[in-house]
């Protein structure tokens, strides 16, 4: 937590706060309807911004908030928008790397993320090979077995034990594999309506809740604000454990530093890094502000984080139902749900580049096929041992990528000093076509 924090705020400081001052531009940038479709990648801005927030928007987002509230008490929502603040510049330099650093592979198709500029830009083919090591692995834990058992566990919980979660993870193996044998521009395709979908479907649910109780805004806000310098909330007034379980969750969700989402936005059309770079940046701003946000506020709001008897999810799930009655349930499992689905197509993709990185471009067609085998294996497990797994892989995935992050910061900041020059040209022959 303490090397990814920090080097959020090293690339803050040295690119002056980049994610602040450029936030409009970029948020137009990535949902613009005119969009690059003739630079160099497979997929456009926006679909590489959905493939990485399919992958991003999780059960973190409705299970991992409520337990950091839960347990590190009200104030762990502020230290997660910190953490996402400085996790923009991290995101920011992962992308602007993976597009600067990224090959076309034999079958024409773009390759790239933290194993392409680590070897490229370090010249440490060690340390690549041991990114996408983990990677790979990561994916089958993270990014698949857990997912399908979360949504093998909410439709037999919401068919009251009807539908068996063997059924549940046919389905869902079947659905997986139709779009990923389709590859990066099928998975482009299907995440960039589902995505939408699936995070619109889940705020304006939140969104309703919050605006039947705008009165106790205030007093939530007061209450977050507060507890996160003092830990009044949390047994014994532990302020560092409001800190540790924000800052966490924050980092789990929106995974920046991670390494994992440059490898979708190295796929992305784009005549610039930087460009790619800022529709990227926008991803942890929507992932962790907006939708954590959403699952925070209404958690604090309605108070059910007290309650001894409940965790995780069934948190979220009380909170939205003490407001909206059974379509508040409906809601959160729903939107758990298409989460999670959205989490395995994005994660196989990039488990797949890290393996095709070891392995070669031919390799990938089996390890598709396999990540969609373990999709149904994944459904039918207790998997604790699998998230022990996971996290693991997770931490050493994390390792090689802020190495590279750190000691090529320097690119970083000489790209984005390019592409600002782009940027006051095009704004300046904007004003004269306008003027």
């Amino acid at each position: 937590m303490v090397l990814l924090v920090g080097t959020g705020i090293f690339l803050s400081l040295r690119l002056g706060f980049l994610q602040i001052r450029t936030l409009p531009y970029a948020l137009k940038l990535a949902f613009s309807p005119h969009q690059d479709q003739k630079s160099k990648g497979d997929i456009s801005h926006f679909q590489s911004l959905m493939t990485a927030l399919a992958a991003t928007i999780g059960t973190g987002n409705i299970a991992g908030v409520a337990t950091a509230v839960a347990t590190g008490g009200p104030g762990a929502v502020f230290w997660m928008w910190i953490t996402a603040l400085f996790g923009m510049a991290t995101k920011y330099a992962e992308a602007i790397l993976a597009v600067k650093y990224r090959i076309t592979n034999e079958k024409g198709q773009i390759s790239g993320g933290p194993m392409y500029y680590i070897e490229r830009g370090l010249g440490w083919k060690w340390l690549a090979v041991l990114f996408a090591l983990f990677g790979s692995i990561a994916a089958f834990g993270i990014g698949n077995m857990t997912q399908s058992h979360s949504v093998a566990g909410s439709i037999s919980q919401l068919s009251g034990d009807a539908i068996p979660t063997w059924v549940t993870g046919l389905v869902l193996t079947v659905f997986t594999g139709l779009v990923l044998l389709g590859g990066i521009k099928s998975i482009g395709r299907v995440t960039s309506y589902l995505v939408p979908f699936m995070a619109v479907f889940y705020i304006l649910g939140g969104l309703v809740i919050i605006f039947l109780n705008l009165d106790k805004i205030p007093g939530t806000l007061t209450l977050i604000l507060s507890d996160a310098f003092t830990g009044e909330a949390v047994a014994g007034g532990l302020l560092g454990q409001v800190i540790k379980m924000g800052v966490a969750r924050g980092l789990f969700s929106n995974e920046a530093g991670l390494g994992s989402a440059p490898i979708a936005a190295a796929a992305a059309k784009t005549d610039h890094p930087g460009r790619q770079a800022l529709v990227s940046m926008t991803g942890t701003f929507l992932d962790t502000i907006v939708v954590c946000s959403i699952t925070g506020l209404t958690i604090v709001m309605s108070g059910t984080y007290a309650d001894p008897n409940l965790e995780g999810a069934q948190i979220t799930m009380a909170a939205f139902d003490n407001v909206l009655p059974v379509i508040g349930n409906w809601t959160v499992s729903i939107g758990l749900i298409l989460f999670a689905y959205s989490t395995i197509l994005g994660w196989s993709y990039y488990g797949e580049k890290c393996f095709t990185y070891l392995f070669g471009d031919k390799s990938s067609l089996y390890y598709r096929i396999f990540f969609v085998l373990v999709v149904f294996v994944g459904a039918m497990q207790e998997i604790k041992l699998v998230w022990d797994l996971s996290d693991t892989m997770n931490a050493l995935m994390a390792l090689p990528n802020l190495v590279g992050l750190l000691l090529l910061s320097g690119v970083v900041v000489s790209e984005t000093k390019d592409f600002r020059k782009i940027m006051l040209k095009e704004q300046s022959q904007k004003a004269k076509q306008t003027g």
